[in-house]
């Protein structure tokens, strides 16, 4: 069965397979089960059309598959019930070596946040041979429909088979790293439930990998450590903010972060300004008469007479609102709350808010019956300056601090000084490697033109070294860095 440039297959020319032919059906009439076997087995085996992967080992076709019974040769008369428990015993024991061989490791999942404490596992695992992906996928489209992402990880499987052969491994032990990979290849599900990237951790008997909600560049890396430096966008940052989408039929809270919007439900929010209107004229009394120290608008009480379109209405309606989400949400929160809505309702809800953080920006338009990514898309892209605040920071301070000892942007010294703790703050360009060896006890840095051996990337190392020990890293594009370095760094001490 032969596959085009795309990864479609299609069925062999000619006459109908034997077994096929025995159940009286044609190559086009292959059950659905069996077609989903023969795309699996080729998948896993084979590379463009009809090519063997380069980790398939063939055997030899004079192979004498009989040979491990000639032990009562010399004459000696085997009877059927011998022949029977050699055979046996031989079965056996060629199912206890298949079962050594196969992989036990399950693909786990990590949270696509992380903590420090999963970061940390990852950035001190060690072992002879650490693979690290990194890939960019998608949750929707015609790329999911065609698997593209799958094609691409199928082919990053192969180039890690390649590299690590290279490397030396046995073949074994290479099927038993990749075995948990192609059961991933093979799960239909999983790749119909991507975000925009993916990474994974390959090891002997560790398997482990996260869905990014940001892409990154695709790279394969094999290291006696994970390239870990990709996740960073992926730490979790305390910054978040609300988002509340306002209009005359309902008001729906937000909370989002840098790598995501949730919607908060709020039962006691009415349905719309009608609502409002309904319990004023069943309970006459004052809604509000005076602001809780904050700097709300005028006192309103009841509806008031009009339409529901007057302002006074909807202000009152808005206040409403305002209470319960004072009450629930605000009162002992700091951070920023974003307003989406038409034009004018913006300044009707801000005259009533008693919240003291409200954005200067807001967004306007019509946002009642959007998507929330689409939401969350545009409320980041007017967040930003929010969520760039510490790095802004961080830059003028370096500026401030660049012609004294509190800061560095050689190599050289940057590395020791982040394995000694020294760092509070350090720069890094965005997929710059230097490769080389640090022997922290002896103090003795060598640099590699080209990765060996025995190589080890240096700034990834220096960014493990710096956040376990409580310092703050943040990934640049080159026209980014404070200065024309790899790396740069505001120093403790």
């Amino acid at each position: 069965m032969g596959k085009d440039n795309n990864g479609a297959f299609h069925p062999g020319k000619g006459k109908p397979s034997g077994a096929n032919k025995e159940e009286g059906l044609g190559v086009s009439q292959t059950p659905p089960e069996k077609m989903d076997q023969y795309i699996e087995m080729t998948e896993k085996y084979t590379t463009g059309a009809d090519e063997l992967a380069e980790f398939v080992v063939l055997r030899h076709p004079n192979r004498n598959t009989s040979k491990g019974n000639t032990s009562k040769a010399n004459g000696a008369k085997i009877t059927g019930g011998e022949e029977k428990k050699d055979d046996e015993e031989a079965h056996k024991g060629r199912n206890e070596a298949f079962a050594d061989d196969r992989s036990t490791t399950v693909p786990e999942e990590l949270p696509g946040i992380l903590d420090k404490e999963i970061f940390t596992e990852l950035a001190n695992y060690k072992a002879n041979c650490c693979v690290s992906v990194y890939m960019p996928t998608h949750g929707s489209g015609v790329e999911v429909n065609e698997q593209n992402d799958a094609i691409l990880f199928k082919n990053n499987l192969q180039k890690i088979v390649k590299m690590l052969k290279d490397k030396g491994l046995e073949e074994t032990l290479i099927e038993r790293m990749m075995e948990p990979g192609y059961e991933l290849l093979r799960n239909k599900a999983f790749w119909h439930n991507l975000s925009s990237g993916l990474a994974l951790f390959i090891s002997e008997g560790y398997f482990k990998y996260i869905k990014m909600p940001v892409a990154g560049p695709e790279r394969v890396f094999v290291n006696a450590s994970f390239l870990i430096t990709p996740l960073l966008p992926l730490m979790i940052t305390p910054e978040y903010y609300y988002l509340l989408v306002i209009s005359k039929h309902k008001a729906k809270l937000f909370k989002a972060d840098a790598y995501g919007m949730q919607f908060i439900p709020i039962e006691e929010l009415p349905e719309s300004i009608e609502d409002v209107k309904r319990i004023s004229e069943l309970d006459a009394t004052t809604w509000r008469t005076g602001g809780r120290g904050g700097t709300g608008g005028a006192n309103f009480h009841g509806i008031g007479g009009g339409t529901p379109d007057d302002k006074t209405n909807i202000a009152v309606y808005f206040e409403f609102i305002d209470d319960i989400l004072y009450k629930k949400i605000f009162n002992k929160e700091h951070a920023p709350l974003v307003l989406a809505g038409v034009e004018y309702l913006i300044p009707i809800y801000r005259s009533v808010c008693d919240y003291q953080n409200v954005w200067a920006d807001a967004l306007t338009g019509s946002h009642e019956h959007e998507e929330t990514p689409s939401l969350y898309r545009k409320s980041r892209e007017l967040m930003e300056p929010y969520f760039r605040q510490g790095l802004e920071k961080a830059l003028t301070l370096y500026g401030n601090q660049s012609a004294t000892e509190r800061t560095a942007s050689i190599v050289a010294d940057v590395v020791p000084a982040a394995h000694y703790g020294q760092i509070s703050t350090l720069f890094v360009r965005r997929d710059a490697a230097a490769w080389g060896t640090f022997d922290d006890m002896n103090n003795q840095l060598v640099f590699h033109e080209t990765e060996q051996p025995d190589s080890e990337d240096l700034i990834n190392k220096a960014v493990v070294k710096t956040i376990t020990q409580g310092g703050e890293v943040f990934i640049l594009d080159r026209e980014q860095m404070p200065i024309e370095s790899d790396l740069a760094a505001i120093m403790r001490y």
